[in-house]
């Protein structure tokens, strides 16, 4: 069941995200008053492993309280506190858990209390109404900071760009939190950095202060000049039955070291991502597209003995990380999409 409060718990300031699950016990929806309605949506900590959010909102917080004796917020806040027992363990999610950034309504999964869990959170947020919905996470590869929309209204995209001039449009990820939001307002995904980059939680903060302080979101077209438009067109994954490593570890796909430093950059056709140990292994890739269907082929191909780009792809969020790799995916790739922004032309 849904833990809902009116008040933030004695001592949870003070907490940082391995002792939430002391405090809380499980997911909680906190609702925080503030001079305009309706509330802020925050949420953090879907993945217990990216404590970004969670840093980002309580030294707002307490910042606050240390300036006025309250909180006294500008607009309302609802902040929802995912994965605590993860957070405990500092793990993504726990082995016998569904990764909570998947298990929200419109999702493919089949009904579990997780996804009862989030409906119910949808559910009361429709009740309450929600200005806008920011869900913070922290990246495990090398990225510049950025946001991730699933819509392309000139909204969405204002508050995507108060966060950073590099967007991310992608559709087709299913149960993911900012979905579930975009039909009940703006609604985007930050991606803040590395964990234990203060630079990350400095620009979380700023982004959810200023979020508080807007009056509207603006609805006029971004301008040109402040955007940087990206589309994903794959999701790279690796196959359960292929281990996976870097040289000189023995493994059916030896991963190139550096590959994270391919993130946001233009990677020319023939660059090599991998070497199989054995040909028989292939590529070793699934390279999904928005419709799940694998289409690797296209991306890559065997030549002299390693896995290279077929073509040239802007990749995001490649990581060295195997344990996330299985949990998730290596990373994506992804397309110049500027001129898809509304009002351009």
């Amino acid at each position: 069941m849904l833990q809902e409060l009116d008040h933030l718990p004695a001592g949870l300031l003070e907490a940082d995200s391995r002792d939430l699950c002391r405090h809380l016990g499980g997911p909680t929806l906190i609702h925080l008053p503030g001079a305009r309605q309706p509330p802020l949506f925050v949420c953090v900590l879907l993945h217990g492993n990216e404590p970004v959010g969670w840093d980002a909102v309580r030294g707002l917080l307490t910042a606050r309280l240390a300036r006025f004796g309250e909180l006294r917020l500008p607009r309302a806040l609802s902040l929802f506190i995912g994965n605590v027992t993860a957070a405990a363990q500092g793990v993504r999610h726990l082995p016998d858990q569904p990764d909570y950034n998947r298990v929200w309504p419109g999702g493919a999964l089949p009904p579990m209390p997780e996804t009862a869990l989030m409906a119910a959170v949808l559910g009361r947020m429709t009740e309450r109404g929600v200005f806008a919905s920011i869900d913070l996470h922290n990246n495990t590869g090398t990225n510049p900071h950025y946001a991730c929309v699933e819509r392309l209204d000139s909204r969405t995209l204002q508050l995507a760009t108060l966060f950073a001039r590099t967007v991310v449009y992608f559709s087709g990820a299913s149960g993911v939190q900012s979905n579930a939001f975009a039909d009940l307002c703006p609604a985007v995904t930050l991606e803040c950095g590395k964990v234990g980059e203060a630079a990350g939680v400095t620009h979380a903060r700023a982004l959810v202060d200023a979020a508080l302080h807007l009056a509207a979101v603006p609805d006029h077209p971004v301008a040109p000049h402040d955007i940087d438009l990206f589309h994903t067109v794959a999701r790279v994954l690796v196959p359960s039955g292929v281990s996976l490593g870097f040289p000189p570890q023995p493994a059916d796909l030896l991963l190139d070291p550096e590959i994270e430093r391919y993130n946001f950059r233009e990677v020319p056709r023939g660059t090599a991502f991998a070497r199989p140990r054995d040909p028989a292994v292939g590529i070793g890739f699934e390279v999904l597209n928005e419709r799940g269907k694998d289409i690797a082929d296209r991306f890559f191909h065997l030549e002299d003995g390693e896995v290279r780009l077929r073509r040239p792809v802007m990749p995001a969020m490649l990581t060295r990380d195997l344990t996330v790799i299985r949990q998730d995916c290596l990373g994506y790739l992804m397309e110049r999409y500027s001129d898809h922004v509304p009002g351009r032309g």
